[in-house]
């Protein structure tokens, strides 16, 4: 058994504030201990500001498409390297994709036996506030409801009306009450929040979420919380993530502000399968590496799309290299960077070219949520009859085509490409708008790593 303070961060929606309370409280706790942060839900930015809060990666916690027990192993063995594990919930405590709330924060508090910090949003209410709060106990019993912070609060007498309602009928404390203050949200985009890679007062944004934490949340009454969570059995997490020899392969990565979607959890399944992962950039770097395979993740190519256009060098050894049989998995960005062409603000850009399509970019989702992907053609990288849990996330969207696409899964849930395929093909490239995650789909990194062996293999 293993005691390991932790506390989640929820609220009853979207847009509680969450993100602020929990990059702040991550930066003030990091300053006196070490600190693991986590996200709940299918998020790359969320992630990214708690990573830089903290000092250290962000793991995410992801019930559809990591399975229970793997899920509760990789939280403990992360969660093991630090003194704290601060968990930013998404959406509302209950959401989930089912009535049961199968993939809810609230199902994650229950399986990591997590208290849970509900976040009110208060604005014209008061007595109501209590009711909410009480809802949420009243739901199930068995979440981990241990405290309250008030958001958006009017004025003192407001405050306390709401702290009197909250103690007469939740018997919980009120552990925060923050009043309506202005420039506190992070800036936001057609994603969610502005990534910090391309925000230019990223660490002031932290500060001062940092400074609301420490003036309005009782920092001491959180860690007792947090501090008295139950001990978890560490038994079977020892195991999880055995380390193989290293195969002498290099698999890069494209990693800059144009392409930084990228669970940590899946750069570190390639580094255990054997794999060496080198990352460069497509803005500044005109040569590709000395590689044996790619992986370009999501991101924002269209905001870069002029940079990446002017690195034709780039481009084209990218091109060049698939056409060798270079192994390359691109996921969402990565897509609409293979693909001939991106249209963005009524400007053309060129693009790789692997693929014959011409991407733009609308005003609003084209796939958006999870994704259930059959595997329904042969590819370099999964088994056919395979269905891949995972998720999307795109305003990009194909124009038109050249040629014919050859697709690699088709899906039961999710828009893909065209509604109903995802995943394009060629030769040794596979790219798609579905986001894998390599907890959930545990041959990723093998079939990766194992293609970059072969094509290393062809070069001598």
């Amino acid at each position: 058994m293993m005691n390991i303070p932790r506390l989640i961060i929820s609220g009853l929606s979207g847009d509680a504030g969450k993100t602020v309370i929990s990059t702040g409280l991550t930066r003030v706790l990091s300053r006196q201990k070490r600190v693991t942060p986590f996200k709940k839900g299918p998020d790359y930015i969320d992630m990214a500001w708690l990573a830089l809060a903290a000092g250290c990666p962000c793991y995410n916690l992801d019930l559809f498409f990591i399975p229970k027990s793997r899920l509760y192993q990789a939280f403990l063995c992360n969660a093991a390297k630090a003194d704290v594990a601060i968990i930013e919930g998404n959406r509302g405590l209950y959401d989930g994709l089912d009535i049961e709330g199968s993939a809810s924060t609230a199902t994650l508090a229950k399986l990591l036996q997590a208290p849970v910090f509900l976040i009110i949003n208060c604005t014209k209410i008061t007595r109501t506030a209590a009711a909410l709060v009480l809802g949420c106990i009243q739901m199930d019993k068995e979440v981990p409801i241990k405290g309250v912070i008030l958001n958006q609060l009017a004025r003192a007498r407001h405050e306390n009306i709401i702290k009197e309602c909250i103690k007469k009928y939740c018997q919980i404390p009120v552990v925060g009450a923050i009043p309506r203050l202005k420039n506190v949200t992070f800036p936001g985009r057609h994603l969610g929040l502005v990534p910090p890679q391309e925000h230019p007062k990223a660490e002031e944004a932290i500060e001062t979420a940092a400074e609301i934490v420490s003036k309005y949340l009782d920092l001491d009454t959180i860690w007792q919380i947090a501090s008295q969570a139950p001990p978890l059995n560490v038994s079977s997490a020892k195991q999880l993530f055995p380390q193989k020899s290293p195969l002498g392969i290099r698999i890069g990565v494209i990693r800059d502000s144009a392409f930084q979607f990228y669970y940590p959890e899946n750069l570190e399944a390639l580094v255990r399968e054997g794999a060496e992962v080198v990352e460069f950039s497509a803005l500044k770097e005109e040569n590709l590496p000395k590689i044996d395979a790619l992986y370009i993740g999501g991101g924002f190519p269209e905001t870069h799309a002029e940079a990446l256009a002017n690195n034709q060098r780039l481009r084209q050894a990218i091109k060049d290299a698939a056409e060798r049989g270079l192994p390359i998995y691109a996921e969402c960005g990565g897509l609409m960077y293979l693909c001939k062409e991106l249209i963005w603000q009524e400007k053309k850009y060129p693009m790789v070219g692997i693929f014959p399509a011409v991407i733009g970019v609308s005003k609003k989702p084209q796939g958006h949520g999870y994704v259930m992907a059959e595997v329904t053609t042969s590819n370099p990288y999964f088994p056919v009859g395979e269905v891949l849990r995972g998720h999307e996330f795109h305003y990009s969207y194909v124009l038109n085509w050249e040629d014919t696409p050859c697709y690699a899964f088709t899906l039961k849930k999710g828009h893909g490409v065209d509604g109903k395929h995802d995943g394009l093909i060629y030769k040794n490239v596979l790219a798609a708008y579905t986001h894998l995650h390599a907890l959930g789909t545990e041959g990723w990194a093998k079939a990766i790593v194992q293609q970059a062996l072969c094509y290393k293999d062809k070069q001598i």
